[in-house]
C-alpha cells in the first residue's frame, strides 16, 4: 500500500503551512538562450528564447517605457556581457485559434531577468509555474485549460468605465493555459448545450504548481497549492454582448479593407511579329 500523500492530503498540508494569495495568476521561471533582432520596418527590437531545441517569442509587457524596462535592460545586458543564456521570470501568453485541430501557440512576456548573486523574487525552480484560475474546457482547445481572468481592483474598474469598447474588452481578455493534469481532484468544467443553465455546474478555482513542457507547448501538473474552491476571487470579465459587438466591428473592418485593396493587373507585352 502506497504511503505517498494524496493530492487532497497534500493540499490540506499546504494550506496549514501557508495561506496562498487568492488571486488569478500565471507566472513562472524559464532559462534559455535569448536573441534580439532589430526589425527596420517596425523600428523596434524583437526577441526570442531557445529552450532546448525549441524557440519561443519573448515579448515585453507593453509598449510603455515602464512596462518594457526589463526587455530593454536584458538586451543591453546581453550586448554588454555577450552572455545570451539567462534565467527569466515570465508570464505565459497563449494564442488559441478558431479551429479545434489548429495548434495553439505559446510565447512569454518578460517580467524580469535574474542577475548573478541576486535571489529570485519568486520561489520557483526552472520551468516551474504557479497557475491559479478556473479549471475548464474551452471550445477551441482539446486540452483542458486553467483560465486566468483579470483580477479586480477599483483602479481597473474606473479604467474600463472610461475606456472605449474595444480597449475595454481587450483589457479584460482572459488567458487560457493548456494543462495536462491526470487524476485531478475535480473534473474540468465542460459546457453542455443540452443542459439548462441551472444544470450546467461551474468551473472550480484551482491553484497549482506546474511545469512547462517544451515541444508540447503546454503545462503538466506538479502539485496542489490549495484545495479547489467553488467561488473564484473577484475579477473582471467582458460581457458576451460587448465581445460580440467588438468582433462584429473587427470583421466589418476586415471586409472594408479587402474591398479597398487594389487589384493587381499584369499586362503581358505584345509579341513582335516574326519577319
Amino acid at each position: 500500500m502506497s504511503t505517498e500523500p494524496t493530492q487532497k492530503e497534500q493540499a490540506t498540508e499546504n494550506q496549514q503551512n501557508s495561506t496562498p494569495t487568492e488571486i488569478f495568476q500565471a507566472i513562472g521561471v524559464i532559462t534559455g538562450d535569448v536573441t534580439f533582432i532589430f526589425v527596420e520596418e517596425k523600428n523596434r527590437y524583437i526577441a526570442n528564447i531557445t529552450i532546448g531545441n525549441y524557440k519561443y517569442n519573448l515579448l515585453p509587457l507593453g509598449s510603455s517605457r515602464t512596462k518594457s524596462a526589463s526587455f530593454n535592460g536584458l538586451r543591453k545586458q546581453i550586448e554588454t556581457t555577450g552572455i545570451s543564456r539567462h534565467k527569466l521570470i515570465v508570464y505565459p501568453k497563449i494564442t488559441h485559434y478558431p479551429g479545434r485541430d489548429q495548434q495553439h501557440r505559446i510565447a512569454f512576456q518578460l517580467l524580469a531577468f535574474e542577475k548573478e548573486n541576486i535571489d529570485s523574487p519568486i520561489k520557483l525552480n526552472d520551468m516551474e509555474f504557479k497557475l491559479s484560475g478556473l479549471w475548464q474546457f474551452i471550445p477551441v482547445c482539446r486540452t483542458p485549460c486553467i483560465t486566468v481572468m483579470k483580477n479586480f481592483s477599483e483602479e481597473r474598474l474606473e479604467y474600463i468605465k472610461q475606456a472605449e469598447l474595444a480597449s475595454k474588452v481587450n483589457f479584460m481578455k482572459a488567458s487560457h493555459i493548456p494543462l495536462m493534469w491526470k487524476d485531478a481532484p475535480v473534473n474540468p468544467f465542460r459546457f453542455n448545450p443540452k443542459l439548462e443553465k441551472e444544470q450546467q455546474g461551474k468551473a472550480m478555482f484551482v491553484s497549482i504548481k506546474a511545469r512547462f513542457i517544451p515541444g508540447k507547448d503546454m503545462f503538466g501538473f506538479d502539485s496542489l497549492l490549495a484545495m479547489p474552491q467553488d467561488e473564484p476571487p473577484k475579477h473582471l470579465k467582458a460581457g458576451k454582448k460587448d465581445k460580440a459587438e467588438v468582433l462584429k466591428s473587427k470583421m466589418a473592418r476586415k471586409r472594408e479593407g479587402a474591398r479597398k485593396e487594389p487589384i493587381k493587373v499584369t499586362i503581358k507585352p505584345k509579341l513582335k511579329p516574326k519577319s
